[in-house]
């Protein structure tokens, strides 16, 4: 019997521990982090001595940024069992996020102790000493990790960031056009190129990389931050001012974007556009000074003297020599009538500005022995703190821009290994969705109406391929939906509407096996009930995917691997065979599948997600003929099925079809998935 979350109490010794671990490795597969930790603590408090639980909860941790947490779970599970190689390195990735360098580096090495080449750890073990200023030991690690793994992208990337602090910017550049050799199609390298470029004064070459980085991948706010400074120094003021507009748009809130918008406004007179970027700047960052002193002089402008007083007057507090803001109260209170406070202003001005000036001097000469191209007097790196630079645009610490960011890979999806492109995925009934990206008619829909109107589901059914993991309190409504939903099944244990209405809810709280089988019971009392037909295939469909991952089947990865970039290329050459692959011993479960999706399509016979969803499950198989048919049907049913579109078009280049396929991706662009024109890009260079 299922034991929920909130009744562990006095039965908490009753739980089936391997049950409850599987279901919460599930929910960590399925990135529900915090509904994982729940399971995770379920067993720790039935058996502390276990060393696994603390491992995955440890892992939980580190996705939710708790790293302290996973630190200390990443310890407790070493203390009961030190042979978990896996804990070592968890345990590295959330100390290095601490700044405890020393211990994330001692990590590492126990990692690399049973594989000396693993060139993650070789990687984050790199990044660490170069974090921890330890510049010798950083060039010699740098260099075994190139030396070990010669066709490893992010090692080229990573040395060259460490090279271009060492102000080595020549090999640096060498590293970074390197790892563009390696991986052309990536556009981490071209974003880097472009940064050393900028930093070399090769304006022009600098916005040629960071425009293929943005058509590479157009969700990156920072390129286009970078793209923006470019454009200024090329004296492009509409295009640095679109860049900052496109930001924002994607970012409402980022400080950055806000900050030097508000400063190129303020250039060309649209002084109160750019007082409303100061106000979210400062709403998000009330001690940014600088933001301060700007609204400040845009407040004097407008006529706004009490708020231009009460922003220089902050700003003398931090920076009590700062003599443009005791000049411009002086005005400002002068203004209000305040003759004392702005004569005691003026006098402060006069009695400091030798003082003063001599600082200036001094700093200025620090500045120009500092300098390395002509784009200092332009521009303020974050880290700057220098007032004086109040009108300069503000650019990201080099460390920020540049470095790779340490790997993360203790929990890897197979989706998300040495994979380009992924098909778009299985659409499953559920309650909740991310956003909405495409619009599509609800013609198809019927069953899924008629369900809403005749059980009574604690939320509104819907169908979707966009899941959301849950948040602490909705994952504690679904584990007292499954408490009441059980306590009726009590009293009515032949009802099917009442299972299937919790199969919904183990589903949401990734129990697969308990939403199976509660499905299985729907079927066996109604043997017409399509939809439990429907998204017992799709479960079934997520078991099997979780198990090819966790037992790291390589010969069955092609759940999407099939679709790599390199893959969609050689077919170009030397076309695919289409026919099925040999049959494994995964068969009789893709059948399973299968089976559920054919019956559901025998009682709904129009039911689009059915037919896209097996053409997915036959994408899987190798089966690519079939899945062309089934994805071809999904179409005619619905021409604006935007992923059946997008997963055609890549069965499409894959078999050799590079005409149907770029066909397929443009109109699932045109229906709203982005990344399809990326894909076309890629695919015709």
């Amino acid at each position: 019997m299922f034991l929920t979350l909130l009744s562990v109490g006095s039965l908490v010794a009753q739980i089936n521990t391997d049950r409850v671990m599987a279901i919460g490795r599930n929910a960590l597969y399925f990135e529900d982090y915090v509904l994982s930790i729940q399971y995770f603590n379920q067993i720790i408090k039935v058996k502390p001595y276990l060393a696994e639980p603390y491992f995955y909860r440890a892992v939980a941790k580190l996705y939710l940024e708790d790293y302290t947490g996973a630190e200390e779970d990443c310890s407790a599970c070493i203390e009961r069992n030190p042979f978990i190689v896996n804990a070592y390195q968890c345990r590295g990735i959330a100390r290095q996020n601490l700044k405890k360098y020393a211990d994330a580096i001692s990590d590492y090495d126990k990692t690399l102790l049973y594989d000396p080449e693993n060139k993650n750890s070789l990687l984050n073990k790199s990044i660490a000493f170069q974090q921890k200023k330890d510049t010798l030991n950083a060039r010699e690690s740098f260099d075994l990790l190139v030396k070990l793994q010669p066709n490893f992208y992010n090692g080229y990337l990573a040395r060259s960031s460490f090279l271009a602090e060492q102000k080595d910017s020549t090999q640096a550049l060498f590293d970074v056009n390197k790892a563009i050799s390696l991986d052309k199609y990536t556009s981490q390298g071209f974003a880097t190129r472009g940064i050393l470029y900028y930093q070399r004064g090769r304006y022009k070459e600098a916005l040629a990389d960071l425009n293929e980085a943005i058509k590479l991948d157009e969700r990156i706010t920072g390129y286009y931050i970078n793209r923006a400074i470019v454009k200024y120094y090329l004296n492009d003021l509409r295009g640095t001012m679109a860049d900052y507009d496109k930001v924002i748009d994607m970012e409402p809130r980022n400080q950055m974007a806000l900050y030097n918008r508000a400063l190129l406004r303020s250039q060309v007179g649209d002084n109160n556009r750019a007082i409303e970027d100061y106000d979210k700047v400062i709403s998000g960052e009330p001690e940014n000074y600088f933001a301060l002193y700007n609204r400040g002089t845009l407040r004097m402008t407008t006529g706004n003297f009490k708020g231009a007083v009460s922003d220089f007057s902050k700003v003398i507090k931090e920076y009590p020599e700062f003599l443009p803001a005791y000049s411009s109260r002086a005005e400002a209170r002068k203004k209000l009538g305040d003759i004392k406070g702005s004569e005691k202003d003026f006098w402060m001005t006069i009695n400091l500005e030798k003082e003063a000036d001599k600082i200036r001097k001094e700093k200025q000469k620090e500045d120009k022995k500092n300098e390395t191209s002509d784009n200092k007097d332009k521009t303020r790196k974050q880290s700057d703190k220098n007032i004086n630079k109040f009108k300069n645009l503000l650019v990201a610490d080099a460390a920020e821009t540049e470095s790779p960011k340490y790997k993360n890979e203790t929990r890897g999806r197979v989706q998300d290994k040495n994979i380009d492109v992924d098909l778009e995925g299985l659409f499953v009934l559920t309650y909740y969705e991310k956003g909405e990206r495409v619009s599509r008619k609800s013609t198809f829909a019927g069953a899924i109406d008629k369900i809403n109107q005749e059980l009574k589901l604690s939320h509104k059914l819907l169908i979707t391929n966009e899941e959301v993991a849950l948040s602490e309190e909705k994952i504690k409504e679904h584990f007292a939906a499954i408490d009441e939903l059980s306590k009726e099944l009590n009293i009515r244990p032949d009802d099917a509407g009442i299972y299937f209405a919790r199969s919904l809810e183990f589903m949401l709280v990734q129990d697969f096996s308990g939403a199976v089988e509660d499905l299985t019971h729907v079927i066996s009392l109604n043997p017409n009930f399509s939809l439990a037909y429907y998204n017992r295939a799709v479960l079934r469909y997520k078991q099997l995917k979780y198990k090819l991952s966790s037992e790291e089947e390589k010969a069955e990865q092609s759940l999407t691997e099939s679709f790599s970039i390199s893959s969609l290329r050689d077919s170009k050459r030397k076309p695919m065979n289409a026919d099925m692959s040999e049959k494994s011993n995964r068969q009789m479960e893709y059948e399973l599948v299968l089976r559920d999706f054919d019956a559901a399509l025998a009682r709904i016979p129009n039911f689009i997600w059915a037919y896209y969803d097996r053409g997915n499950v036959r994408c899987l198989q190798k089966d690519y003929r079939s899945a062309l048919s089934d994805y071809n049907e999904a179409i005619r049913l619905e021409p604006e099925f935007a992923e059946a579109y997008f997963n055609r078009g890549l069965v499409n280049l894959y078999l050799g079809d590079n005409e149907k396929g770029i066909a397929d991706l443009s109109k699932a662009g045109e229906l709203g998935i982005g990344g399809a024109y990326n894909i076309i890009k890629r695919i015709s260079q």
